[in-house]
């Protein structure tokens, strides 16, 4: 698997990753780095515990990363969730951390693919 096939696999804009971070190798380090990172382990016990104000900061560290990172279906449902948690706990928050869940798993499995292939 190539790092463009990466990024079509996980939803996001290869592209636009080369665009901001300049080359093919810097943008391979950061996204290799990416399943290291404990937000998303915060996110799902924050959830769990119901405590939101950790669970926002987690969703929101996420969007960033995914932002830079241009993993555009991760970034949309992190920020979504982020934005339902920025005052507390809403009703639709359950649903949405359901979804980033789901983008979450497609990305990881994606980046685990490509680290088989390299």
């Amino acid at each position: 698997m190539t790092l463009q096939e990466c990024y079509t696999a996980l939803g996001g804009d290869y592209e636009e990753a080369i665009g901001r971070l300049r080359s093919d190798r810097l943008v391979q380090k950061f996204v290799l780095k990416f399943l290291a990172d404990p937000s998303y382990d915060n996110l799902i016990k924050s959830m769990d515990a119901q405590q939101y104000d950790e669970a926002f900061r987690a969703a929101h560290t996420i969007k960033g990363v995914c932002q830079n990172l241009s993993f555009t279906k991760l970034y949309q449902s992190s920020s979504a969730l982020s934005e339902a948690l920025r005052s507390g706990f809403t009703p639709e928050a359950p649903a949405l951390a359901e979804q980033v869940n789901a983008d979450y798993r497609q990305t990881a499995d994606a980046i685990r693919a490509f680290q088989e292939s390299c």
